[in-house]
């Protein structure tokens, strides 16, 4: 007879320690899982209130900011008006105004902090005021040779324009008899100065002066005065314009005018069936 079969004993055995193993070790691996569970609902309710926290404090911060509006070329009580409307003020910097060729005076040349930015209400907005255009006054070029006039107008900041020729007993040939604008007026750095030289010339030559909006009849006697020709006169309806009226004109004003050249005139006149 051979052994007896012990493996059936042995697999009881194993399986009885294995179910020994549990029943001790149950209650650990529970209690483990528990502490677990709670550990991951102690985070993820912290996690919460973190998120809530930061998105309220934002809130709060934010609730009292507003961005500063553009107030750049503004004329200062509508760039005060903008500011006032964002819950900002005004404030202009003392002795900062400055000069500036495109912005006109008054108006809000430079802004501190700038458009767009984010600022507490209440806050103060820097503003530098323009001065607009600096004006200079227009010397007398009239007696003075053509390069002492250019140096003249220089020196003041302005700008030698045009020149031309015409014949007058005023003055000594080549120097200035007349200018445009004339001296004594205000005008911006870098205007140009039209000047008119005394010609050697016998023929008489005038500047045409500005005939818009004058009478056509008045127009017409003085150059028929003077031995100057009208030329083309057109007639045109002008709403607003009583007829009569020259409305342009060929050559046009500050232009030298011989006395054989033609001026043509556009003149106003009524509507028709009035």
């Amino acid at each position: 007879m051979g052994q007896p079969d012990r493996r059936p004993a042995k697999k009881e055995s194993l399986r009885g320690f294995l179910l020994h193993c549990l029943a001790v070790a149950g209650p650990f691996v529970h209690r483990m899982l528990r502490r677990l569970g709670l550990a991951v609902y102690a985070f993820a309710t912290l996690l919460v209130f973190a998120v809530a926290g930061y998105v309220s404090f934002g809130l709060f911060v934010r609730r009292g900011v507003t961005p500063v509006p553009e107030i750049v070329g503004a004329e200062r009580q509508e760039a005060s008006a903008r500011l006032a409307d964002q819950g900002l003020e005004l404030q202009v910097r003392v002795g900062g105004a400055r000069y500036d060729e495109e912005v006109p005076a008054n108006a809000v040349l430079q802004q501190d902090p700038p458009a767009g930015s984010l600022v507490k209400r209440g806050s103060r907005v820097e503003a530098v005021l323009s001065l607009g255009p600096e004006l200079v006054t227009v010397p007398d070029l009239r007696g003075q040779a053509l390069r002492a006039a250019q140096v003249t107008m220089v020196a003041t900041g302005l700008v030698v324009g045009s020149t031309a020729s015409i014949y007058s007993n005023a003055g000594v040939p080549g120097t200035v008899v007349e200018q445009d604008p004339p001296p004594g007026s205000r005008v911006g750095r870098s205007t140009p100065i039209r000047l008119f030289l005394c010609s050697e010339g016998r023929s008489r030559t005038y500047v045409m002066p500005d005939l818009v909006y004058r009478g056509y009849d008045e127009v017409r006697a003085f150059f028929e005065g003077k031995g100057v020709r009208l030329g083309s006169v057109k007639f045109e309806i002008y709403e607003g314009v009583p007829p009569g009226v020259v409305l342009r004109q060929f050559p046009v004003a500050g232009h030298p005018l011989r006395q054989d050249d033609v001026i043509s005139l556009v003149v106003a006149t009524a509507e028709q069936g009035a």
